[in-house]
């Protein structure tokens, strides 16, 4: 029976979507990929609103009910609320009173679209049809229902069978998949750090202090512009948001002065003062093989006298997983990480394991709590620390909490509402 009412309602909200771009024209622009869609969709919209008037929601609401209600501007049910059929009818109501306005103020709606199951990312083209799709990378996700990687590309990828645009992410997505016409792409453009039509240079910068970079255009110069995110691998959300601006008519002091404003979401590589005089990156969001390698570079070139990473387990990666985790355990280099403190069964088993053959101290932990006393317990003055690890079941923002300067900080830190702190038993 429930599952029969959320198919309706679903189904309704996707008819009130329709309806809603039959009496308004903004611009939609779409967010894919199999890490970084929050992040980039938050960096597009900083941008964009430099000269549009643009909708978009926090957080990473990104599936088949959620996407709808985004794209309305309503918001969604609270974790009290989402099993009440009252709630959901107000919802409903709210939902088609935005999309029977004439003239609705807003020029751009930037959505990002996500999947757990084939199929998924095919269904939002059943109503909806892009302006720009970005495609942020093609890397392992929920590994247990796609199985290979092949399959997690023709999802993503499917988007360009419904979008006027593509914009892909040349750097994570192998060429193979972006050749391939089979699965239904023809790329407008492509983007990179590494090679692309539009690329950054780095000009200058440093892991945490931000990036002075310029915007290159095939091989031309367009503008610089200063990006205040952590790790090179973060620009890649801010190129992304230079090119849909781009794409938007947007000038060079527009989006160079939209670029300054992008800021690390809570959760991806957020900075924040820790006990100690220490640093404190917050990478507690979500895990994945590529995205964990990722932090630990970034790690790595933090000039500190002790560096610490913590590392929890990445969820969702089939059988895969031991692979996974023992790859990211080898990753660890020893000569310049001091101690690796892992979480969860998956991360203790396979991925300490690898890690002690590099490192010379390895701490395996239960849980959150564990994890953070373990880093107290071995904190030096001054010290980097990484938090990295899956979100369900891991929760090592929690381990971050421990260790904040500012308790006021707590606040920056993702999953700290009363329902995730219900799920979380605190």
């Amino acid at each position: 029976m429930r599952r029969v009412f959320n198919s309706l309602i679903r189904r309704w909200l996707e008819r009130l979507v329709r309806v809603y771009f039959k009496r308004n024209h903004p611009k939609l622009v779409v967010v894919v990929g199999s890490i970084g869609k929050t992040s980039t969709k938050m960096a597009i919209a900083t941008v964009l609103a430099e000269r549009f008037r643009v909708r978009v929601q926090e957080g990473n609401m990104n599936e088949q009910t959620a996407v709808p209600l985004g794209i309305l501007g309503v918001k969604y049910p609270d974790y009290r609320e989402v099993r009440s059929v009252g709630a959901w009818l107000r919802v409903l109501r709210r939902a088609r009173r935005v999309a029977r306005r004439k003239r609705d103020d807003v020029d751009v709606i930037i959505q990002e679209l996500g999947t757990d199951h084939p199929g998924e990312i095919p269904r939002f083209g059943e109503y909806l049809r892009p302006d720009i799709a970005v495609v942020t990378a093609i890397t392992p996700e929920h590994m247990e229902n796609f199985k290979t990687l092949d399959a997690v590309a023709v999802e993503e990828l499917s988007v360009g069978a419904y979008s006027r645009k593509l914009v892909v992410n040349q750097d994570d997505i192998p060429e193979k998949y972006r050749a391939d016409k089979k699965h239904g792409v023809e790329a407008l453009t492509t983007f990179g750090l590494e090679r692309g039509y539009f690329r950054f240079r780095i000009k200058s910068g440093a892991p945490l202090s931000g990036y002075q970079v310029e915007l290159i255009r095939q091989g031309t110069e367009q503008f610089s512009a200063r990006v205040e995110l952590v790790g090179e691998h973060n620009l890649k959300s801010a190129l992304a948001a230079a090119v849909v601006g781009v794409e938007l008519g947007m000038d060079a002091k527009e989006i160079a002065a939209g670029l300054g404003k992008v800021r690390a979401v809570a959760g991806r590589m957020n900075v924040l003062p820790g006990k100690k005089g220490s640093v404190l990156l917050d990478d507690t969001y979500n895990s994945s093989p590529e995205a964990a390698m990722a932090a630990l570079k970034t790690l790595y070139r933090i000039d500190a006298p002790q560096r610490i990473a913590v590392v929890g387990q990445m969820n969702e990666l089939g059988d895969r997983s031991p692979e996974y985790h023992g790859q990211v355990g080898e990753f660890l280099d020893g000569k310049k990480i001091d101690l690796v403190i892992t979480e969860g069964e998956m991360a203790n088993k396979y991925l300490a394991a690898a890690a002690r053959k590099r490192v010379k101290h390895v701490i395996e932990t239960k849980d959150a709590r564990e994890a953070g006393e373990a880093v107290l317990a071995n904190l030096k003055p001054g010290a980097a620390v990484l938090f990295k690890g899956s979100q369900n079941g891991v929760y090592l923002e929690e381990a971050v909490k421990m260790l904040l300067k500012n308790p006021e900080d707590v606040q920056k830190l993702v999953r700290q509402s009363s329902d995730w702190r219900d799920k979380k038993g605190l």
